[in-house]
């Protein structure tokens, strides 16, 4: 159980550093320009908060899975966590429709981080 745990907090890790990459794989430098100084700043903000979220995750995740794992607070976090996941992954069915093998690559990725952070209480039970 512990080494899901461990893979669920790289799993994070590895989003974290794909999020702060951002500026530069998308161009923002650039790109954001375009939009409304509030919209830029939005877009900014948004992705460093959901580095930060992905980050107190893994920490999460490496510092305390044996509570995770044995309490209903455990539960509830790596239930809602995977929710996170299932979520993200039909936004992309909604925010991204084109056919594209990149985009059918994360949605795939995004349903593992679903099924990674409910296994652990699956198999608690």
């Amino acid at each position: 159980m512990e080494t899901i745990l461990f893979i669920c907090g790289l799993y994070n890790i590895a989003f974290a550093l794909f999020h702060f990459g951002f500026w530069k794989m998308f161009h923002w430098d650039s790109e954001l320009k375009k939009l409304s100084f509030a919209n830029r700043g939005i877009m900014q903000i948004l992705n460093l908060q959901i580095s930060y979220y992905f980050i107190l995750t893994a920490i999460i995740c490496f510092v305390f899975p044996k509570e995770l794992v044995a309490t209903e607070f455990g539960n509830w976090f790596l239930v809602g966590t995977s929710i996170f996941w299932l979520i993200r992954t039909i936004q992309q069915f909604i925010f991204l429709r084109a056919n594209h093998y990149k985009i059918h690559i994360l949605t795939f990725i995004f349903l593992i981080g679903t099924i990674l952070f409910l296994l652990p209480t699956l198999l608690r039970c």
